[in-house]
């Protein structure tokens, strides 16, 4: 199956819901004021958010149609949602001048980052980067043992410590490492348990301090990982991280598993964020950087 195609099956959840809305929205009304307003509506039941929503379903103020075809508007949604999606469309680029570039992953426990880095690292390492991967969550042991089998499938070196190991002192062995080794990229897991904040936070600011003690320019890409079916709840996870970590790229997992895609779509015009990659199923292609017009036509139902 291509891509598009996995993409638009991983999206049917979310597209046939905003698809059916938007029909019951129309409802053979004519195209005034109340019906654009039915229709923002439908837009933030699909997590669009209500900036996003206002914004594509305004497209349609002063429009004339003949009939109002659901297609059509359906067109024309997908066509100004690509364009809110296109400045924030910005695949991981592998930057030469930095050996290694650290990339330090983060995100909630749950949210698909462990996975999220065994992906990266396998399509990294089969566009031939030289990859190490540090597994410093080290409270979950099931973190670490799910990296060593990525680790092994992409043959990509796992540096691990013992269970509940100070993550920051693995974060600077494996750096360590990553340059005895002549490694491209570093791969970071970190801990996620947001239940307290203030553990968190103090946790992430010392592993970006130590490892400034081998590379004062680290980490040079601090990436969060959001799980699309926590909907609205993926803003306010981009709020904690960032006022814990200079956070400046979004990896959206899970969009096949919900009816909630469209909250790709809230934060990229609620945070500019650059988007380096989507998910859409548990396959090992299925996370890849994303089309914003064949995303917005998937979200859609549009062929």
């Amino acid at each position: 199956m291509s891509w598009i195609d996995r993409l638009k099956e991983g999206l049917s959840r979310s597209s046939d819901r905003l698809k059916g809305n938007i029909a019951n929205a129309l409802g053979g009304r004519k195209l005034d004021a109340e019906t654009i307003e039915a229709l923002e509506e439908a837009l933030i039941a699909a997590d669009l958010g209500p900036a996003a929503a206002a914004r594509v379903a305004g497209t349609l103020q002063g429009r004339r149609f003949e009939t109002i075809d659901d297609a059509a508007v359906r067109g024309i949604f997908a066509a100004e949602i690509a364009k809110i999606l296109e400045p924030v469309a910005k695949p991981f680029e592998p930057d030469e001048t930095k050996k290694p570039q650290v990339v330090l992953v983060v995100g909630v426990n749950g949210s698909g980052k462990t996975t999220t880095i065994g992906k990266f690292a396998h399509g990294l390492a089969g566009a031939g980067w030289n990859i190490m991967i540090a597994a410093c969550d080290t409270f979950r042991a099931a973190a670490v043992s799910q990296l060593k089998i990525w680790g092994e499938r992409a043959n990509v070196p796992v540096v691990t410590g013992p269970e509940r190991a100070d993550p920051a002192a693995l974060a600077y062995q494996a750096l360590e490492q990553a340059r005895a080794q002549g490694a491209d990229i570093l791969l970071i897991d970190t801990a996620g348990r947001l239940h307290n904040k203030a553990d968190l936070m103090s946790e992430l600011q010392k592993i970006i301090r130590v490892l400034r003690k081998l590379d004062p320019s680290a980490p040079h890409s601090v990436l969060l990982v959001l799980d699309a079916t926590t909907g609205q709840n993926a803003i306010a996870q981009v709020e904690t991280f960032k006022s814990m970590v200079d956070v400046n790229g979004l990896v959206v997992t899970k969009l096949d598993g919900s009816a909630r895609g469209g909250v790709l779509v809230a934060l990229a015009e609620r945070f500019g964020l650059p988007v380096v990659a989507i998910g859409v199923g548990e396959g090992i292609e299925d996370l890849s950087p994303f089309s914003p017009d064949d995303f917005a036509r998937g979200l859609l139902a549009m062929p």
